[in-house]
């Protein structure tokens, strides 16, 4: 018979997992309901911004607009006057949810004023109506059509949170069809590993006022989908690097995206490959992206990444 201690705690803990069964059953049925698909920017106020009219941009620039797999592909170029060489893949951040945001928009608008680059902004599928896999199937000859027709030495990847994952985890796949790599990626604040399993986290989260653990991991099951949780395009940090060239990542001590940063850095050399770290401390999640950061576009970390930019195009 089981002693009377062994009977006390299962019967504590069966109703806990019952209730923690129930809760995980309910939010995976959840998120795959027309409900949520049509109500996630009320279930996830920090990602409900929709993307803003860009009317703005269009006025100050020459704006051309494609479709690929019925997503829209926004192709920012400066005056012909003031063209330069360089091309930027932009790819936005919001995880895997949010459309470009106004906020995006003016960081964008900041750029091309700056730089005189071309930004290509992808529109790509959004979780969780959508997943991984068709988010690649558009990105992927996106990428191939746009590093076919520009010049390489002065072509750069970029990417914010959810976008600087996505942005390399194309790279560690396309890198292994032998397609070209850009010269330079440059992530800012990236989403490296949506599991989020980082024993360093919970300690950042006492000081990350932006975002939320708990509303990110059920964000990633949306994006994953039934069988991608443990992909490695999903979770980069898991990718194979060992072909991309030199990365630059932008990273702040207060965002709980910080710790896995240096877990790719080490895999990172380890594979011999250059990669740079600009940390700024007490900064928070995308700070000189995102306004209600209390951040502004022309701090440190604005102008650090905008050098950045002009080295590559040098």
């Amino acid at each position: 018979m089981m002693p009377r201690k062994k009977r006390i705690a299962l019967a504590i803990a069966i109703p806990s997992i019952i209730v923690i069964i129930i809760i995980i059953t309910g939010i995976l049925l959840y998120l795959n309901t027309d409900m949520f698909k049509s109500n996630k920017t009320l279930f996830f106020k920090y990602f409900g911004k929709n993307s803003e009219n860009i009317k703005e941009i269009e006025e100050i620039f020459n704006v051309e607009i494609k479709e690929y797999s019925g997503r829209k592909v926004f192709i920012v170029n400066p005056k012909e006057q003031n063209k330069s060489e360089q091309t930027i893949l932009y790819i936005h951040g919001g995880a895997y949810m949010a459309e470009v945001t106004k906020d995006h928009w003016d960081f964008i608008k900041k750029i091309v004023e700056d730089t005189n680059a071309t930004v290509i902004v992808p529109d790509y599928p959004l979780a969780p109506k959508y997943t991984y896999k068709e988010v690649f199937n558009m990105m992927e000859p996106l990428y191939k059509e746009v590093v076919s027709k520009v010049n390489m030495e002065k072509f750069i990847v970029m990417g914010d949170s959810a976008g600087g994952g996505l942005a390399l985890a194309l790279e560690e796949k396309l890198s292994q069809e032998e397609i070209e790599m850009p010269e330079k990626t440059i992530l800012i604040s990236p989403w490296l590993d949506t599991r989020l399993t980082n024993p360093k986290i919970p300690e950042v989260q006492k000081r990350d006022r932006q975002l939320n653990k708990f509303k990110l991991q059920i964000a990633a099951l949306g994006y994953a989908g039934k069988d991608g949780k443990d992909n490695y395009l999903v979770n980069p940090i898991d990718g194979d690097l060992s072909k991309l060239k030199n990365i630059t990542i932008f990273t702040g001590t207060n965002d709980i995206l910080n710790p896995d940063v240096y877990v790719l850095k080490e895999k990172a050399e380890k594979s011999n490959i250059e990669i740079n770290i600009k940390e700024y401390e007490n900064a928070g999640h995308i700070w000189f992206i995102e306004k209600n950061s209390g951040e502004v576009l022309t701090n440190k970390g604005y102008q650090d990444c905008l050098e950045t930019i002009k080295n590559q195009a040098e």
